[in-house]
């Protein structure tokens, strides 16, 4: 498989990059589109599909291809995979039904492809990604090869989108389903932040509703640990704090830790709402700010996918928490480098709302402040 990346900060820019790129020896059939919702995102829809391009597209909070972050631009990842070796679906969900909607899709991958991978893109910020998780479940096993993001709005935090071939939406998902019969995919998903303190117990929640822990207020509890002030409903520094540098650590029996970040604060009780879902009775534990450490274990991580699943890649597709960047600022930039220099092959990628993905000897799952590395290569 021959992959290439390329970007441009506007429609006119990759279709003159698109020209570029495609010759006599490489004529790609696949377009994987990470872009601004700035963009004119029909146009580009019309400049792929005009070169018989299927398309896996998903707006962004910022967008990348190798090391190069970019805000309000386009990175695509283009790959000339066989087309009876690809599907893609894009299917809304009106009424909520994530989960039957995953299962409708992965039903049909299942009659295409014996072994199928998924790459998956969501729009709605009220869009509950572990709902989407457990209907590829019911479906394909719990085993299922599952990866993807949330899409963002440049941090507009209203309104998102997903598209392929002549369908834009902003309440449904997107999948590329590719076969593993033919096509390996290998990812994993790691987050690096690192917790202090014991092992405290979430004493009263309601799905991602987390009143209490250890029967105090889920907000004083951790601003105290934080060492939070001004704790007042006008301070935004303090929720940008809560949800990018002391998130909670949600413990699990089986892999490493899901980030569950607070995010909406109900100021009538000091309780907050988490970007997932965080069960009455389940274990967690604070965060410290991020360091250095936070990057360099997730650029080990790769590497440790690489030695141990994937020695070689076509290409690599990423998906990292826009609350990353947020954290380290132009130091974001060492992550991703860092993470190109494993395969050094093409890569694309975006900063996300969510990801979705499954942490090493860990379970499916929806996270926040993570990232999410897919490798791919043709067999």
């Amino acid at each position: 498989m021959i992959a290439k990346s390329i970007d441009g900060d506007s429609v006119i820019a990759i279709k003159n990059a698109l020209q570029n790129s495609i010759t006599e020896t490489f004529k790609p059939t696949l377009a994987i589109v990470f872009t601004s919702v700035k963009q004119d995102i029909d146009a580009l829809m019309k400049v792929l599909d005009d070169l018989d391009l299927e398309i896996f597209g998903i707006t962004t909070n910022g967008e990348f291809i190798d090391e190069n972050t970019q805000t309000g631009s386009i990175s695509i990842l283009l790959l000339d995979i066989k087309k009876d070796d690809f599907k893609i679906y894009l299917e809304e969900y009106p009424n909520n039904n994530y989960k039957e909607v995953a299962y409708s899709i992965a039903t049909k991958s299942k009659s295409n492809f014996q072994n199928p991978a998924f790459i998956i893109g969501t729009s709605h910020p009220a869009t509950d990604g572990e709902e989407i998780l457990r209907g590829f479940e019911e479906v394909i096993g719990k085993d299922v090869n599952a990866f993807g993001g949330a899409a963002g709005d440049d941090y507009a935090f209203s309104e998102t989108f997903v598209f392929t071939n002549g369908i834009k939406n902003n309440n449904a998902m997107v999948c590329l389903v590719i076969n593993q019969e033919n096509i390996i995919v290998k990812g994993i998903a790691t987050c690096g932040w690192k917790a202090v303190g014991t092992e405290k117990t979430v004493t009263k929640s309601d799905g991602n509703h987390v009143y209490t822990i250890d029967n105090e207020p889920a907000l004083d509890i951790t601003t105290k640990y934080g060492g939070l002030e001004n704790i007042k409903p006008n301070n935004k520094d303090l929720l940008m704090d809560l949800a990018a540098n002391f998130p909670l650590q949600l413990q699990r029996e089986k892999g490493d830790p899901v980030m569950r970040p607070g995010l909406v604060v109900d100021w009538s009780d000091h309780s907050f709402y988490t970007s997932g879902a965080v069960p009455q009775g389940s274990k967690i534990r604070f965060s410290l700010p991020p360091d250095w450490d936070v990057m360099d274990k997730v650029v080990k991580g790769v590497q440790h996918l690489k030695a141990t699943e994937m020695p070689e890649a076509d290409a690599v597709l990423v998906f990292s928490c826009a609350g990353r960047i947020l954290s380290f600022g132009p130091m974001m930039t060492a992550e991703i480098e860092g993470i190109k220099n494993v395969w050094n092959v093409p890569m694309a990628g975006m900063f996300s709302n969510a990801e979705l993905g499954r942490m090493a000897g860990g379970n499916l799952e929806m996270h926040n402040l993570t990232t999410c590395c897919v490798a791919i290569k043709e067999k």
